[in-house]
Protein backbone atom coordinates (compact mmCIF):
# COMPACT_ATOMS: atom_id res chain seq x y z
CA UNK A 1 0.00 0.00 0.00
CA UNK A 2 1.11 3.59 -0.53
CA UNK A 3 2.05 5.82 2.28
CA UNK A 4 1.27 9.35 2.89
CA UNK A 5 3.64 11.98 4.32
CA UNK A 6 2.67 14.84 5.50
CA UNK A 7 3.34 18.19 5.51
CA UNK A 8 2.84 21.75 5.93
CA UNK A 9 3.48 22.67 2.23
CA UNK A 10 2.69 19.21 0.68
CA UNK A 11 1.57 15.86 0.92
CA UNK A 12 3.59 13.16 -0.67
CA UNK A 13 1.97 10.21 -1.62
CA UNK A 14 4.91 7.71 -2.41
CA UNK A 15 4.90 4.20 -4.38
CA UNK A 16 6.12 1.65 -1.69
CA UNK A 17 8.25 0.34 -5.25
CA UNK A 18 9.17 3.19 -7.45
CA UNK A 19 8.73 1.23 -10.79
CA UNK A 20 8.30 4.65 -13.07
CA UNK A 21 10.04 7.47 -14.10
CA UNK A 22 7.02 10.09 -13.79
CA UNK A 23 5.95 12.08 -11.19
CA UNK A 24 2.79 13.51 -10.51
CA UNK A 25 2.18 16.78 -9.23
CA UNK A 26 -1.27 19.22 -8.00
CA UNK A 27 -0.23 22.04 -7.29
CA UNK A 28 -3.40 24.11 -6.98
CA UNK A 29 -5.40 21.80 -5.43
CA UNK A 30 -4.75 22.72 -1.85
CA UNK A 31 -7.47 23.56 0.68
CA UNK A 32 -6.32 24.46 4.28
CA UNK A 33 -7.74 27.60 4.18
CA UNK A 34 -5.92 29.28 7.31
CA UNK A 35 -8.09 31.95 9.47
CA UNK A 36 -5.82 34.73 8.50
CA UNK A 37 -6.37 34.37 5.39
CA UNK A 38 -10.40 33.93 6.01
CA UNK A 39 -10.36 36.61 7.97
CA UNK A 40 -8.95 39.03 5.67
CA UNK A 41 -10.36 38.75 2.93
CA UNK A 42 -13.31 40.39 1.54
CA UNK A 43 -14.67 36.85 0.01
CA UNK A 44 -16.57 34.30 1.49
CA UNK A 45 -15.58 30.71 1.74
CA UNK A 46 -17.06 29.60 -1.72
CA UNK A 47 -16.26 32.63 -3.26
CA UNK A 48 -12.34 31.99 -2.06
CA UNK A 49 -12.77 28.05 -3.33
CA UNK A 50 -13.07 29.67 -7.22
CA UNK A 51 -9.32 29.38 -7.90
CA UNK A 52 -9.38 26.34 -6.30
CA UNK A 53 -8.15 23.22 -8.55
CA UNK A 54 -10.82 21.15 -6.28
CA UNK A 55 -10.42 17.64 -6.06
CA UNK A 56 -8.02 17.07 -8.61
CA UNK A 57 -5.30 15.35 -6.25
CA UNK A 58 -8.28 12.98 -5.04
CA UNK A 59 -9.03 12.50 -8.93
CA UNK A 60 -4.73 11.46 -9.45
CA UNK A 61 -4.87 9.82 -5.81
CA UNK A 62 -4.09 6.32 -7.39
CA UNK A 63 -1.07 6.72 -9.08
CA UNK A 64 0.84 5.36 -6.68
CA UNK A 65 -0.31 1.94 -7.22
CA UNK A 66 1.89 2.50 -10.57
CA UNK A 67 5.22 3.20 -9.51
CA UNK A 68 4.90 6.94 -9.56
CA UNK A 69 4.78 9.82 -6.66
CA UNK A 70 2.25 12.14 -6.37
CA UNK A 71 2.59 15.27 -4.55
CA UNK A 72 0.07 17.45 -3.98
CA UNK A 73 -0.12 21.32 -2.40
CA UNK A 74 -1.55 21.38 0.98
CA UNK A 75 -2.42 25.41 0.47
CA UNK A 76 -4.60 27.11 -1.56
CA UNK A 77 -3.55 28.72 -4.98
CA UNK A 78 -5.44 31.63 -3.15
CA UNK A 79 -3.24 32.02 -0.51
CA UNK A 80 0.00 31.52 -2.43
CA UNK A 81 0.24 30.19 -6.53
CA UNK A 82 3.18 27.23 -6.57
CA UNK A 83 2.60 27.62 -10.11
CA UNK A 84 4.83 31.06 -10.01
CA UNK A 85 8.36 32.09 -9.46
CA UNK A 86 8.68 33.47 -6.19
CA UNK A 87 9.48 36.72 -7.65
CA UNK A 88 6.52 37.60 -9.27
CA UNK A 89 5.11 39.77 -6.78
CA UNK A 90 2.45 42.16 -7.20
CA UNK A 91 3.18 46.03 -6.32
CA UNK A 92 -0.63 46.93 -6.66
CA UNK A 93 -0.98 43.73 -3.25
CA UNK A 94 2.81 43.42 -1.88
CA UNK A 95 4.03 46.89 0.12
CA UNK A 96 7.21 47.51 -1.33
CA UNK A 97 7.29 45.14 -4.67
CA UNK A 98 8.68 46.49 -7.71
CA UNK A 99 7.53 46.47 -10.78
CA UNK A 100 10.06 44.02 -13.07
CA UNK A 101 8.99 45.32 -16.59
CA UNK A 102 5.42 43.82 -17.98
CA UNK A 103 4.37 40.41 -16.03
CA UNK A 104 0.80 39.55 -17.80
CA UNK A 105 -0.13 37.17 -14.75
CA UNK A 106 0.95 39.93 -12.22
CA UNK A 107 -0.39 42.81 -13.70
CA UNK A 108 -4.30 40.69 -14.04
CA UNK A 109 -3.21 40.09 -9.81
CA UNK A 110 -2.20 36.35 -10.44
CA UNK A 111 1.42 36.90 -8.85
CA UNK A 112 2.74 34.49 -6.47
CA UNK A 113 0.62 36.07 -3.88
CA UNK A 114 -2.52 36.55 -5.63
CA UNK A 115 -4.63 39.56 -5.69
CA UNK A 116 -7.30 38.14 -6.84
CA UNK A 117 -9.51 34.68 -8.03
CA UNK A 118 -11.60 33.73 -10.76
CA UNK A 119 -13.43 36.50 -12.80
CA UNK A 120 -10.95 39.04 -11.26
CA UNK A 121 -12.69 39.50 -7.90
CA UNK A 122 -10.91 40.94 -5.20
CA UNK A 123 -9.02 38.74 -2.56
CA UNK A 124 -8.31 41.81 -0.16
CA UNK A 125 -9.46 45.23 0.94
CA UNK A 126 -5.68 46.82 1.63
CA UNK A 127 -1.97 45.44 0.59
CA UNK A 128 -0.09 42.77 2.69
CA UNK A 129 3.51 43.70 3.53
CA UNK A 130 6.32 41.56 2.43
CA UNK A 131 7.25 40.10 5.62
CA UNK A 132 4.27 38.43 4.80
CA UNK A 133 4.48 37.38 1.85
CA UNK A 134 7.94 36.36 2.29
CA UNK A 135 6.90 34.31 5.34
CA UNK A 136 4.34 32.66 2.52
CA UNK A 137 6.94 32.17 0.18
CA UNK A 138 9.63 30.62 2.33
CA UNK A 139 7.03 28.48 5.00
CA UNK A 140 5.40 26.95 1.39
CA UNK A 141 6.64 27.34 -2.00
CA UNK A 142 10.17 26.69 -1.32
CA UNK A 143 9.74 23.74 0.15
CA UNK A 144 7.17 22.16 -2.20
CA UNK A 145 9.88 23.29 -4.93
CA UNK A 146 12.79 21.92 -3.46
CA UNK A 147 10.60 18.54 -2.93
CA UNK A 148 9.56 18.45 -6.43
CA UNK A 149 13.11 18.98 -7.92
CA UNK A 150 14.41 15.97 -5.60
CA UNK A 151 11.53 13.74 -7.00
CA UNK A 152 12.64 14.97 -10.34
CA UNK A 153 16.24 14.39 -9.85
CA UNK A 154 15.65 11.08 -8.02
CA UNK A 155 13.88 9.97 -11.50
CA UNK A 156 16.96 11.13 -13.17
CA UNK A 157 18.92 8.79 -10.82
CA UNK A 158 17.05 5.91 -11.30
CA UNK A 159 15.64 5.68 -14.88
CA UNK A 160 17.92 8.47 -16.73
CA UNK A 161 14.99 10.39 -17.45
CA UNK A 162 12.37 12.28 -15.66
CA UNK A 163 8.64 13.16 -16.59
CA UNK A 164 6.86 15.63 -14.72
CA UNK A 165 2.76 15.67 -15.11
CA UNK A 166 1.55 18.99 -13.25
CA UNK A 167 -2.29 18.10 -13.30
CA UNK A 168 -4.72 21.31 -13.41
CA UNK A 169 -8.58 21.66 -13.40
CA UNK A 170 -9.94 24.39 -15.80
CA UNK A 171 -13.05 26.16 -15.63
CA UNK A 172 -15.77 24.67 -18.38
CA UNK A 173 -16.12 28.25 -19.39
CA UNK A 174 -12.45 28.81 -20.49
CA UNK A 175 -13.46 25.67 -22.57
CA UNK A 176 -16.59 26.72 -24.38
CA UNK A 177 -14.79 30.84 -25.00
CA UNK A 178 -12.51 28.69 -27.13
CA UNK A 179 -15.25 28.25 -29.84
CA UNK A 180 -15.76 25.58 -32.27
CA UNK A 181 -18.21 23.05 -32.22
CA UNK A 182 -19.52 21.53 -28.74
CA UNK A 183 -18.44 17.74 -29.84
CA UNK A 184 -15.01 19.35 -30.52
CA UNK A 185 -14.24 20.96 -27.49
CA UNK A 186 -11.47 20.02 -25.68
CA UNK A 187 -12.09 17.79 -22.49
CA UNK A 188 -8.23 17.87 -21.70
CA UNK A 189 -5.47 20.48 -22.85
CA UNK A 190 -1.89 19.50 -22.68
CA UNK A 191 0.29 22.32 -22.41
CA UNK A 192 3.94 21.64 -23.38
CA UNK A 193 4.80 25.72 -24.32
CA UNK A 194 4.47 24.40 -27.98
CA UNK A 195 7.08 21.65 -27.74
CA UNK A 196 9.76 23.92 -25.57
CA UNK A 197 9.12 21.83 -22.29
CA UNK A 198 9.04 18.27 -23.54
CA UNK A 199 9.52 15.76 -25.95
CA UNK A 200 7.07 15.48 -28.97
CA UNK A 201 7.46 11.70 -28.50
CA UNK A 202 6.26 11.34 -24.71
CA UNK A 203 3.57 14.24 -25.23
CA UNK A 204 2.19 11.96 -28.31
CA UNK A 205 1.86 8.89 -25.46
CA UNK A 206 0.19 11.09 -22.98
CA UNK A 207 -2.59 12.34 -25.72
CA UNK A 208 -2.98 8.96 -26.94
CA UNK A 209 -3.94 7.69 -23.01
CA UNK A 210 -6.32 10.22 -22.93
CA UNK A 211 -7.89 9.93 -26.60
CA UNK A 212 -7.98 5.89 -26.11
CA UNK A 213 -10.32 6.64 -23.00
CA UNK A 214 -12.84 8.75 -25.49
CA UNK A 215 -11.73 11.81 -24.32
CA UNK A 216 -11.32 15.09 -26.56
CA UNK A 217 -7.97 16.51 -26.35
CA UNK A 218 -6.19 19.89 -27.11
CA UNK A 219 -2.52 20.62 -26.96
CA UNK A 220 -1.83 24.36 -25.73
CA UNK A 221 -5.04 26.09 -26.14
CA UNK A 222 -6.23 27.45 -24.27
CA UNK A 223 -3.27 26.94 -21.74
CA UNK A 224 0.00 26.17 -22.71
CA UNK A 225 1.46 25.82 -19.56
CA UNK A 226 3.21 28.59 -17.14
CA UNK A 227 5.79 28.79 -14.24
CA UNK A 228 6.53 25.08 -13.66
CA UNK A 229 6.45 23.49 -17.29
CA UNK A 230 8.78 26.40 -18.08
CA UNK A 231 10.93 25.49 -15.33
CA UNK A 232 10.96 21.69 -14.99
CA UNK A 233 10.73 21.16 -18.75
CA UNK A 234 14.17 20.62 -20.04
CA UNK A 235 13.80 17.79 -23.01
CA UNK A 236 17.20 18.04 -23.99
CA UNK A 237 18.46 17.25 -20.43
CA UNK A 238 16.43 14.67 -20.71
CA UNK A 239 13.52 16.03 -18.12
CA UNK A 240 9.88 16.78 -19.57
CA UNK A 241 7.40 18.48 -18.40
CA UNK A 242 3.56 18.41 -19.11
CA UNK A 243 0.25 20.77 -17.67
CA UNK A 244 -2.71 18.69 -18.13
CA UNK A 245 -5.78 20.90 -17.86
CA UNK A 246 -9.52 18.87 -17.59
CA UNK A 247 -12.71 20.27 -18.05
CA UNK A 248 -13.96 21.02 -14.02
CA UNK A 249 -17.65 20.18 -15.71
CA UNK A 250 -16.60 16.70 -15.58
CA UNK A 251 -16.40 16.04 -12.65
CA UNK A 252 -17.92 18.74 -10.46
CA UNK A 253 -20.87 21.44 -9.82
CA UNK A 254 -18.33 24.41 -10.29
CA UNK A 255 -21.16 26.68 -8.55
CA UNK A 256 -20.76 24.80 -5.55
CA UNK A 257 -17.67 23.17 -5.96
CA UNK A 258 -18.73 19.51 -4.86
CA UNK A 259 -18.57 16.35 -6.91
CA UNK A 260 -20.96 15.77 -9.54
CA UNK A 261 -22.59 12.26 -10.41
CA UNK A 262 -19.63 11.55 -13.08
CA UNK A 263 -16.77 12.12 -10.15
CA UNK A 264 -16.20 8.54 -9.63
CA UNK A 265 -16.57 7.32 -13.11
CA UNK A 266 -14.00 10.06 -14.20
CA UNK A 267 -11.78 8.48 -11.34
CA UNK A 268 -11.76 5.42 -12.14
CA UNK A 269 -11.52 6.77 -15.96
CA UNK A 270 -8.63 8.47 -14.99
CA UNK A 271 -7.12 5.33 -13.22
CA UNK A 272 -6.86 3.61 -16.23
CA UNK A 273 -5.24 6.57 -18.07
CA UNK A 274 -2.84 7.13 -15.10
CA UNK A 275 -1.52 3.84 -15.57
CA UNK A 276 -0.53 4.59 -18.83
CA UNK A 277 1.37 7.32 -18.35
CA UNK A 278 3.35 5.89 -15.47
CA UNK A 279 4.70 3.22 -17.82
CA UNK A 280 6.27 5.89 -20.21
CA UNK A 281 9.47 5.32 -20.38
CA UNK A 282 9.30 1.79 -19.12
CA UNK A 283 10.63 0.31 -22.41
CA UNK A 284 13.88 2.44 -23.73
CA UNK A 285 12.85 1.99 -26.98
CA UNK A 286 9.90 3.80 -26.22
CA UNK A 287 11.79 6.88 -26.35
CA UNK A 288 14.08 5.73 -29.53
CA UNK A 289 12.45 8.78 -31.29
CA UNK A 290 13.52 11.61 -29.01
Amino acid sequence: MPNAAPNTAYVLDMPTDRTSCVVFASPHSGRTYPDSLLQRSVLNRDMIRSSEDAYVDQLFASVAEFGAPLLAAAMPRAYLDLNRSSDELDPALIQGARRHGHNPRVSSGLGVIPRVVANGRAIYSGKLTMDEARLRIDTYWRPYHARLKSLLAESHEMFGQAILVDCHSMPHEAVAMAGGSRSARPEIVLGDRFGAAASGVIVDQIEAAFTNAGLQVARNAPFAGAYVTQTYGRPTRHQHAIQIEIDRSLYMDEETIQPNGNFQALRDLLRRVTAQIAGIGADPMSLAAE
